[in-house]
C-alpha cells in the first residue's frame, strides 16, 4: 500500500475545498457602512486576492442597499469582468479621496472587461442601476472608505 505524504494530502484537501468554495457565494466577509450622498450602503469588503477574485460570483440575489467594496493595496487601473456572476451590476471605480472616477454597467456571466479610466484603490459593485436611480454619477463621492474593517 502506497502512503501519501502528509503535506501533499493536506494540499490536496485544501485545493478540493477551495474549488468547492469557488462554486458558492461568499457571504461572510467583513462589512462596512458607506454613503453616497444621503444614501447608505451596507458593503461587504473583499480585500484579499482570493476574496477579490470570487467577488459576487454565484450570488442569485443581493438586497438593494447592499454591495461589495473591493479594496486594493495601491491605486492602479482596475478591470473587472462578470464570469460566474449571476446579477447585473454597476461598478463604481473610486479614487482614494472617495471620488467616483467612472461607472460601468456590467452584464451577467460575461468576460467583457470593464476598467477604471484612471488608477483607483476601490471598486464598489452595486445592483445595476443603483447609482443611476439615485442620480449618482462620475464625480460623486463615496463616504466611509476610511472606516474599513
Amino acid at each position: 500500500m502506497k502512503r501519501t505524504h502528509p503535506t501533499l494530502a493536506a494540499l490536496l484537501v485544501a485545493f478540493a475545498g477551495l474549488a468547492a468554495a469557488q462554486d458558492q457565494p461568499q457571504i461572510n466577509l467583513p462589512r462596512v457602512k458607506l454613503s453616497a450622498g444621503m444614501h447608505l450602503i451596507d458593503a461587504q469588503v473583499a480585500s484579499t486576492p482570493q476574496q477579490r477574485q470570487i467577488g459576487l460570483m454565484h450570488r442569485p440575489e443581493m438586497p438593494v442597499q447592499e454591495g461589495m467594496l473591493f479594496v486594493f493595496e495601491a491605486p492602479a487601473v482596475q478591470c473587472f469582468w462578470m464570469k460566474n456572476t449571476l446579477l447585473p451590476l454597476t461598478a463604481a471605480f473610486v479614487a482614494d479621496d472617495g471620488r467616483i472616477v467612472n461607472l460601468a454597467d456590467m452584464k451577467p456571466q460575461t468576460t467583457d472587461s470593464h476598467c477604471s479610466t484612471e488608477p483607483v484603490r476601490y471598486v464598489l459593485e452595486m445592483n445595476q442601476g443603483w447609482f443611476a436611480k439615485r442620480g449618482i454619477a462620475a464625480g460623486g463621492r463615496i463616504g466611509g472608505l476610511n472606516k474599513r474593517p
